[in-house]
């Protein structure tokens, strides 16, 4: 079972009252419209993480492995949304966050190898619930700075007590390495104030590309040991299937046994 590290712990709700520091928000209802477009993001949220734990559950029972190390939840934060909103020129409304803003739910999924990252997409895309809106891949097309990652903007539904609500939630899939370059950079652009020295984004760049390399070579190793693990789960399955065999074998025993303690009660 893969952890879920849900960094929004509800207080998106409370922060909502702080809107009214950056609008004009005069009548309760407006302050509950800010607050259900959170909240049924929320929802959503907890949609596609359980279709995540459902899956990574599936492949640790049914084929011993679990392609999912992590999974990470955030809401975004409801003044961030409005400055977002303010500085794309957008108009400043729950209405326009749903349109214009796609990253109010996000999710990262942290998976193994870079094979697992596109299994898990494939998985949730043959979802008949769920629609992909978009695909950004930068793990075959790096950003400048030498980010990587599969960016998903995923439609699910959300089944409320009066009405169906469908809401985009942004889902980052991506390894371990590209996760822990893409933290060590996020952490230095954040101290810098995104002021980033010429000779420290080489470096970043440098380590992107290690990181990628250690991404294929972990890859090349997982598919030279695969066929020695298919070996030994057919082995594995071998040994399953005889066993039922002889249970069968036993129960038929049984049966016969007691067909003729019957006939022999009806002699």
């Amino acid at each position: 079972m893969s952890v879920v590290i849900d960094n929004s712990n509800g207080s998106f709700l409370s922060e909502v009252d702080s809107l009214r520091e950056l609008i004009d928000v005069d009548e309760m209802r407006e302050l509950n419209e800010w607050r259900y477009l959170f909240v049924v993001h929320k929802f959503g949220l907890d949609e596609i993480v359980t279709k995540l734990n459902i899956l990574n559950e599936a492949y640790d029972l049914f084929h011993a492995s679990n392609p999912i190390e992590h999974i990470e939840t955030r809401i975004k934060n409801p003044k961030k949304t409005v400055e977002k909103l303010i500085r794309q020129g957008y108009p400043v409304s729950p209405q326009s966050a749903r349109e214009h803003l796609h990253d109010i739910g996000g999710i990262r999924v942290v998976c193994s190898f870079v094979e697992d990252v596109y299994e898990i997409y494939e998985k949730l895309a043959g979802q008949s619930d769920l629609q992909i809106k978009e695909v950004k891949d930068y793990i075959k097309n790096p950003k400048d700075n030498g980010y990587r990652s599969l960016h998903l903007l995923v439609e699910v539904p959300v089944f409320l007590t009066d009405k169906t609500e469908h809401v985009t939630i942004e889902v980052q899939i991506r390894t371990i390495a590209m996760d822990f370059w893409a933290s060590l950079e996020h952490k230095l652009y954040y101290k810098k104030g995104k002021v980033v020295p010429r000779q420290v984004l080489i470096g970043l760049n440098q380590c992107a590309d290690l990181a990628a390399l250690l991404d294929e070579k972990m890859q090349d190793i997982r598919n030279k040991m695969k066929p020695y693990l298919s070996e030994e789960e057919r082995a594995e399955q071998a040994a399953i299937l005889a066993k039922e065999v002889e249970q069968k074998m036993i129960a038929g025993d049984i049966e016969d046994f007691e067909d003729e303690d019957s006939e022999a009660c009806e002699g």
